[in-house]
């Protein structure tokens, strides 16, 4: 078997749905602050938890829960907290990775129904691999593309060679003093995935990378992915990124 691939834990899995189904409209896990177990950090109305459904074999998932408003967006925080909720979230993940129990650590956000994830509460998740580096799969090429906007040597570009297609955005920071700017084109991305996309789209994902002394974020609007992709890992890009270089740069700067 290659040791590349995850398993999925079914037993704990038919558990973690059986949890879901017992939610309703008015009830949502992570805004039950007071029953939250396994608090692992917190700062003020953020926090990080272990997974109560931990379905990934050889691995230590946690989630971080980004705020006490279910009905909040990372596309719509106030600065404060957005900066606040980037800082804990980078400073946790490399906690995890600089403490030698694991191969790679792994950081990423869903958000909506092609995302991949279960809760619709604004959260991000933190999984230590101990078996698997993702960075073997993740190359400098992967971030390379049209700049948007640079402040102070932070990049924020829409992505000439996607990992999956058709538009990526990334932001690639070389001094962690200068996350606050980080914190801003994230939140610019996804503002505008939301809002501005040329087709309807609710569902993004948000991944963060640690190579080579950088810190590298993605941005990428989810559809339903392409079969090229599925079948054949061909990633694909529309003609027309300047375009969208352009619309941003109106909208934002």
């Amino acid at each position: 078997m290659s040791d590349n691939l995850l398993w999925f834990d079914t037993m704990t899995g038919s558990q973690k749905l059986k949890g879901y189904e017992k939610q309703t409209d008015t009830y949502c896990p992570f805004c039950d602050r007071d029953n939250l177990k396994n608090i692992l950090a917190e700062d003020g109305n953020i926090v990080l938890v272990k997974n109560k459904y931990c379905v990934l074999q050889d691995t230590f998932q946690t989630v971080l829960i980004e705020t006490d408003d279910c009905h909040a967006d990372i596309s719509t925080y106030p600065k404060s907290h957005l900066y606040r909720l980037l800082r804990f979230g980078v400073s946790k993940w490399l906690e995890m990775e600089n403490d030698g129990s694991f191969k790679s650590v792994i950081f990423f956000k869903n958000h909506g129904r092609y995302s991949g994830g279960t809760v619709s509460h604004p959260h991000m998740q933190i999984i230590g691999l101990k078996k698997i580096d993702y960075r073997q799969n993740v190359h400098h090429q992967h971030f390379e593309g049209i700049p948007i906007d640079i402040n102070r040597n932070v990049e924020f570009n829409i992505s000439t060679n996607p990992l999956v297609g058709f538009q990526e955005f990334n932001v690639i920071l070389d001094e962690i003093n200068q996350i606050d700017i980080m914190s801003d084109y994230i939140q610019i991305a996804v503002y505008y995935v939301l809002n501005h996309f040329n087709r309807s789209c609710q569902s993004y994902n948000i991944f963060f990378y640690h190579l080579n002394d950088r810190i590298y974020a993605k941005i990428i609007p989810r559809f339903i992915t392409s079969p090229l992709f599925i079948g054949y890992h061909i990633p694909q890009v529309v003609d027309n990124i300047d375009q969208t270089v352009t619309k941003i740069r109106k909208i934002f700067f």
